[in-house]
């Protein structure tokens, strides 16, 4: 399967979209809010550009990207208020893969534009916006144009699910789960360690040439604790949908031969390892490296499990309806969600989220 081809949030604004099941990722870009906006105000004080280029690097379909574009448009124009600077033009680049839905991006800024000059004399700051398709996997932009880049809940996907996860007749060797778990043999935690080592080397080296000297990043990635790769966090979500996936082959609604070849392209790194791939890659300093945890707290009406299984659902559907069909879709997610609320009855899952911010070496 060609993930840059195929994966996408699912677009629109429809029941499914994910731009209305996206709430929990915002929960968790906003806990680290602080951080984001300390890292772009210090950027902006030692660096003082009169054009600030910035970019979000996975922005999707919905309102997420803009908001937070949003709140580092008005910390750069306070910060430039007390230092008594002009405040500076801001060039934004909003990118993904190809098949994102940017038509709804696009269909969105005529009011975030009128939001950032509502009651204001002076028409607001000069804001340039521009949709930017390619996998951040590579170079994006020119030679040190960026001043800043932002990722929030992207860096956890790969670019490709590992090759080594097949034998020679192409065959999975991880049989029975969609990702690591406790019956995987040790080759399958290997792979996908392999494909984040390339990847995450490939991602800062690119950023690299396209920042400039001192430029920095905030990266927003799902991770686990310690060496296991089995825990109840993230890799547990995987398990659960496994399970739902392993109920409709019992009954008759999945191939059991589909669900054997059907592997994600996700990995959830450790703090170690993000820090050893930060050092062996040589292009940048860690500032700051923290964890947090999310999960639990939803809007009043909607369990735990439903507001999971929407929002895999609104982030999965393309790659998971490409291999099955989307016949599924509906009892899948339907089973996804009561597993997830069962599980949260008898002991709380603890997803864990990192921060990374990181500056380039000058």
């Amino acid at each position: 399967m060609d993930v840059e081809k195929v994966f996408r949030m699912t677009g629109g604004a429809g029941d499914t979209s994910y731009a209305r099941n996206s709430s929990l990722q915002k929960k968790g870009s906003d806990r680290a809010k602080h951080i984001t906006l300390e890292a772009i105000e210090e950027l902006y004080l030692k660096t003082g550009p009169r054009s600030i280029g910035i970019a979000d690097l996975g922005c999707s379909s919905g309102g997420n990207s803009l908001s937070m574009i949003r709140e580092m448009v008005a910390a750069i124009e306070e910060t430039s208020h007390k230092v008594l600077k002009p405040v500076p033009e801001f060039r934004v680049y909003l990118n993904d893969l190809p098949a994102n839905d940017f038509n709804a991006i696009f269909k969105a800024l005529p009011e975030f534009y009128r939001e950032l000059r509502q009651g204001r004399d002076d028409g607001g700051p000069a804001i340039y916006i521009a949709g930017y398709p390619g996998s951040f996997y590579g170079r994006l932009f020119p030679a040190q144009c960026m001043h800043f880049i932002y990722s929030s809940y992207s860096l956890h996907w790969l670019s490709k699910v590992p090759q080594a996860l097949y034998d020679e007749q192409r065959r999975s060797i991880n049989k029975g789960s969609i990702y690591i778990s406790e019956s995987s043999p040790p080759q399958v935690s290997e792979a996908y360690f392999r494909q984040f080592q390339d990847d995450f080397s490939l991602f800062l080296r690119s950023r690299a040439g396209e920042l400039v000297a001192g430029g920095r990043m905030v990266l927003i990635l799902l991770g686990r604790m310690g060496e296991s790769h089995v825990d109840r966090g993230n890799c547990f979500f995987w398990k659960l949908l496994t399970r739902a996936f392993t109920i409709l082959v019992s009954q008759g609604e999945v191939e059991k031969e589909k669900l054997d070849s059907y592997d994600v392209h996700f990995y959830a790194p450790s703090k170690e390892e993000v820090e050893h791939e930060v050092r062996r890659e040589g292009s940048f300093e860690i500032d700051r490296l923290e964890m947090f945890e999310t999960g639990g707290e939803v809007e009043s009406g909607t369990s735990y499990g439903v507001a999971v299984a929407r929002a895999v659902r609104a982030i999965q559907e393309s790659m998971i309806s490409h291999h099955f069909g989307q016949g599924i879709l509906d009892s899948l997610f339907e089973q996804y969600g009561r597993l997830v609320d069962e599980e949260m009855g008898i002991e709380k899952i603890r997803p864990k989220t990192f921060v990374v911010v990181l500056s380039k070496r000058r």
